[in-house]
C-alpha cells in the first residue's frame, strides 16, 4: 500500500491537528502537575509511534485529559515524576497483554446512542471550555475537560469569571481568527483548490502571530505572555536533552506502582476503545479499526513515552475528529502531525510562543460545533426514547462530570433500556452457505437483535468473500436495534466495492440492494 497516495489530503489535515494538539499537550501536562515537555513527548510519540503501529486510518493519539486527575494524584503519591514514569511503562506492558488476550472486543459493546452522546458531549464541553480562552481568560489550563477544574472553579463559573476578565487584544484576534475560519470553510474552499491545500487554521494562526508582533507594545491591544502558547525554550542541545526524564526502576517492586500501572492501562484502554468506536462512526469512508491491534499500538506507545519522560497516551477524540473534519484519509496525517510537533519544538519554539491561545480557541470552537450540531439532537429524538434517553444522559454526564463517568451513566441507561425492551437470544444468527455458480450466503436474523450482537455481525460480514450473493432474512425478527440498522447501512457501501449483492427479505416483501436501510426501517429501531 502506498502511504503517500493521500498526501494531498493528509498534509493539510496534519497541520490542523498540530495546532489543535499543541495547546492540549501543554495544557494537559500543566493540569497533570507534570513537566510541560512531558505533554509534548506524549504528543510526539502518540503521533509518530502509535500512528505508525495503529490500524486506524484516521485516529490520532496523544496525552489524554481523562487521565490528568490520575496523573496529578499519582505523581505525589508515588514520590515524584520519575517514579510515576515506571507506572506508565508498566501500564503499556499491561495494555499489550490486553491486546494479546483480545480484550479489544469490549469496544463493540457500547451502543450507538452512547457513542453519539459521547461525541456530542465532548463537542459541547470543548465549546464551553474554550469560551474563557477565546476572551483571553486563561486561568484554567487547556485540556482540563472535567466539570470541576484544577483552578477550583467549574465549567460555568469559569465562563462568568471570563466575562469579568476580558482581554481586548486576545478577544479581537480570536474574532478575526473565527471569521477567517468561517470564511474559509463556507466560501473560499469552494472557490479554488489553493484554499483546500492551505488550511484556514494555518492562516488564522499566522494572523494571530502577526497581530501579536504588531500590538505587543500597545497598552490596549497588546497580548501578554500568559495568553500565549508556552513551549519550553532550551538554550542549547544539552539543555534540550535535559528536558527528558527517565523512570526510576528502583521502585518497580512497590505495590502502589503496580496499582497505578493497572489503573492507567485500564482507563487508557477504555478511552482508546471508546474513541476508536467514535472515530469509526465519524469516518466518511467507514473503515473498521482492529481494536486488539490498537491496544498493542497504544501499549507500545506508552512504554516508549514512559521511558523518555512522557505522559500516558490514548487515542483522543478531539484530535481525531479534527483530523476527520480536515479531510485526513490515512494514518500519515497522524504521523506527520507528530513530526510537526517534534520539529517545531526543536527549531521554532520562540515562534510557537507568539501564538495567542485565543486563536487556537477559535479553531477548537469549529471542531466542537461540528461534533455537537443541533440537528443531531432532533435526529436522536426522532429515533425514539430508547435511543434519545441514553444519548441525553451521556451528554449531560460528560458536561457535568467527566468523560468516563458520562459514558458509564449512558451505558447503564442503555443496558436498562435493552433489558426492559428485549431479552437475550442465544442463537441470533444462522448462516446457510451454498455454492451454485456464484457464492450464495443466507443470513437469518433472530427475533431480538440488539447492540450486544454488533461485534458478531460485523465479524460475519467481514468474512464474506467477494462476488457473493447475500440473502438477509429478517422475517422472524421482531426487534432490530438501531445499531444493527446502521451496520447494514455502512456495510451496503462496502458491499458495492466487494461486489456483494444483497437481497433483503421481510414480511413486507423482497428488496434487491436497498438504497437505504434506515429509510426501509423508518429511521427507528423497528418491529420488522
Amino acid at each position: 500500500m502506498n502511504v503517500f497516495k493521500n498526501l494531498k489530503n493528509d498534509l493539510p489535515a496534519s497541520i490542523v491537528v498540530f495546532f489543535v494538539a499543541l495547546p492540549l499537550c501543554l495544557g494537559i501536562a500543566l493540569a497533570s502537575g507534570a513537566p510541560l515537555f512531558s505533554g509534548l513527548i506524549a504528543g510526539i510519540v502518540g503521533g509518530v509511534i502509535v500512528g505508525a503501529l495503529s490500524g486506524s486510518k484516521i485516529g490520532v493519539s496523544g496525552p489524554a485529559a481523562g487521565l490528568a486527575a490520575i496523573v496529578l494524584t499519582s505523581i505525589g503519591a508515588l514520590g515524584g515524576f520519575e517514579n510515576f514514569l515506571v507506572a506508565v511503562v508498566l501500564g503499556g506492558v499491561i495494555q499489550i497483554l490486553f491486546g494479546v488476550l483480545r480484550a479489544g472486543i469490549i469496544g463493540y459493546y457500547f451502543p450507538s446512542s452512547v457513542i453519539k452522546g459521547m461525541l456530542t458531549g465532548i463537542g459541547i464541553i470543548i465549546i464551553l471550555k474554550q469560551i474563557p480562552h477565546f476572551f483571553g481568560y486563561d486561568a484554567d489550563p487547556e485540556g482540563d475537560f472535567a466539570f470541576f477544574q484544577v483552578d477550583n472553579e467549574n465549567t460555568f463559573s469559569e465562563i462568568i469569571n471570563a466575562i469579568n476578565g476580558i482581554s481586548l487584544g486576545a478577544t479581537l484576534v480570536a474574532v478575526l481568527g473565527l471569521g477567517i475560519l468561517l470564511l474559509w470553510d463556507k466560501v473560499l474552499v469552494k472557490k479554488a483548490k489553493i484554499f483546500q491545500l492551505i488550511q484556514g487554521p494555518l492562516v488564522a494562526v499566522a494572523v494571530g502571530i502577526i497581530f501579536f508582533v504588531i500590538t505587543k507594545d500597545s497598552d490596549v491591544f497588546g497580548i501578554s505572555n500568559e495568553h500565549l502558547v508556552s513551549v519550553p525554550i532550551p538554550d542549547d542541545l544539552s539543555s534540550f536533552l535535559g528536558q527528558f526524564s527517565f523512570p526510576n526502576f528502583g521502585v518497580i517492586l512497590n505495590a502502589d506502582i503496580w496499582i497505578t500501572a493497572f489503573t492507567i492501562a485500564l482507563v487508557a484502554s477504555l478511552e482508546t476503545l471508546l474513541c476508536v468506536e467514535a472515530t469509526d462512526k465519524l469516518d466518511p469512508d467507514k473503515n473498521v479499526t482492529p481494536t486488539n491491534r490498537e491496544l498493542l499500538a497504544q501499549g507500545t506507545g506508552n512504554i516508549i513515552s514512559g521511558l523518555i519522560g512522557g505522559l500516558p497516551i490514548t487515542q483522543v477524540i478531539v484530535r481525531s475528529s479534527a483530523n476527520i473534519q480536515s479531510g485526513g484519509k490515512s494514518k500519515m496525517s497522524a504521523i506527520i502531525h507528530g513530526f510537526l510537533l517534534l520539529i517545531s519544538v526543536i527549531l521554532i519554539p520562540r515562534l510557537l510562543n507568539m501564538i495567542p491561545l485565543s486563536v487556537l480557541a477559535s479553531i477548537l470552537f469549529i471542531v466542537g460545533f461540528k461534533l455537537a450540531k443541533p440537528s443531531l439532537f432532533m435526529k436522536m429524538y426522532k429515533l425514539g426514547w430508547k435511543q434519545f434517553l441514553p444519548f441525553t444522559v451521556t451528554v449531560l454526564g460528560i458536561v457535568f462530570t467527566d468523560l468516563l463517568v458520562g459514558i458509564g451513566l449512558g451505558l447503564l441507561v442503555g443496558i436498562v433500556v435493552i433489558l426492559i425492551k428485549s431479552y437475550q437470544n442465544s442463537h441470533f444468527l444462522h448462516i446457510e452457505d451454498k455454492d451454485n455458480g456464484k457464492h450464495q450466503v443466507k443470513m437469518t436474523l433472530a427475533e431480538e437483535v440488539t447492540f450486544f450482537n454488533k461485534g458478531a455481525i460485523l465479524k460475519e460480514f467481514d468474512r464474506l468473500p467477494e462476488d457473493t450473493y447475500l440473502t438477509l432474512d429478517v422475517r422472524k425478527t421482531r426487534y432490530l436495534d438501531n445499531d444493527i440498522i446502521e451496520i447494514l447501512e455502512d456495510f451496503s457501501e462496502k458491499a458495492k466495492i466487494r461486489k456483494i449483492d444483497i437481497k433483503l427479505i421481510s414480511e413486507r416483501g423482497e428488496v434487491e440492494n436497498p438504497d437505504s436501510y434506515i429509510q426501509f426501517f423508518k429511521l427507528r429501531p423497528k418491529s420488522v
